[in-house]
């Protein structure tokens, strides 16, 4: 038997997984909870994981659970549910949050966990599911200093960059950091090749151009990995959760007190993605929403220069 801590996992979907197999990889003893898609559920379990039914079946038999989710709603429901982790959960369980969640949320989660001898840390991700494949995401970490050298070993399995950020609910503040950046570099950038596109400059020359100079960056890589050169799977992170990435900064900075005006631009655009009916296209993709709504085909438009 395995002398390790035996580690659950809830939320197996495009980054859980590869999350997941990693912490296989590291020798860990993995109990899941399964879903709907079957598919990465079935590989876990073909790699030696066990399943379970209920989030308090998962936190009787374990020692830590990860939780990737959609939103706090989910993890609310999984944490304080009937059959849920306050439900099964014995005093030392550790409850790794890498959902981008609501830090007000979190705070609560954490004190009702706490109540019970049970400690929440919030270990939001950043990266895209090819890096949760290789175990390579980066990983903000909130938590105290004792807890974070317990997990550390384990989050290593699934990160190659990792910052402790400070205390329960810091990370996922930092995490809304990163994608109030990263989203808005998508708003920007959809919004440039489309005026761009709209006064003659081709999509092409606009990756050439900003790609070769110091405005370039891994973000802008990957987005033109789309925008111009038309992969699909370029950033595999749905619009719908980006939209409420952003709405959960914006709520941040009011419960600061803190102007949020760029924000509000940038939560706008994904507002109207989602609201035509594009929440599951990837985020790259709101160039061609942003183009559409400018009367302009990008795809089109990149054809068309490609053949000049």
């Amino acid at each position: 038997m395995s002398d390790k801590p035996v580690i659950g996992f809830i939320g197996v979907g495009l980054m859980g997984h590869g999350m997941a197999a990693s912490i296989l990889r590291g020798g860990y003893p993995l109990v899941v909870k399964g879903n709907r898609n079957r598919v990465p559920v079935e590989d876990l379990l073909s790699k030696g994981a066990t399943e379970v039914e209920t989030p308090a079946e998962m936190a009787a038999q374990c020692d830590m659970i990860h939780l990737c989710l959609s939103n706090s709603p989910q993890v609310e429901a999984i944490i304080r549910g009937e059959d849920g982790i306050l439900a099964g959960g014995c005093k030392g369980l550790i409850v790794l949050d890498a959902t981008t969640a609501d830090p007000t949320s979190t705070t609560a989660l954490a004190a009702e966990l706490a109540e019970k001898g049970m400690t929440l840390v919030d270990a939001p991700l950043g990266r895209t599911p090819k890096e949760a494949e290789e175990g390579t995401l980066d990983a903000m970490i909130g938590c105290d200093d004792a807890t974070y050298r317990k997990i550390l070993p384990v989050v290593e399995c699934w990160a190659g960059n990792i910052n402790h950020v400070g205390e329960s609910g810091s990370a996922h503040q930092m995490k809304l950091i990163m994608n109030f950046i990263s989203m808005g570099y998508a708003a920007l950038y959809a919004e440039a090749v489309t005026l761009g596109a709209g006064v003659g400059l081709a999509p092409q020359m606009i990756e050439q151009v900003i790609g070769s100079s110091r405005l370039g960056n891994g973000f802008f890589d990957t987005f033109m990995k789309y925008a111009v050169g038309r992969d699909r799977d370029a950033h595999k992170f749905a619009i719908a959760n980006a939209s409420k990435d952003v709405r959960y900064a914006a709520n941040m900075a009011s419960d600061a007190g803190v102007a949020n005006i760029m924000g509000a631009a940038i939560k706008h655009y994904f507002t109207l993605a989602e609201g035509a009916g594009k929440g599951d296209h990837y985020v790259p993709m709101l160039a061609d929403h942003v183009a559409e709504m400018n009367g302009l085909d990008l795809a089109a438009i990149v054809a068309n220069h490609a053949k000049s």
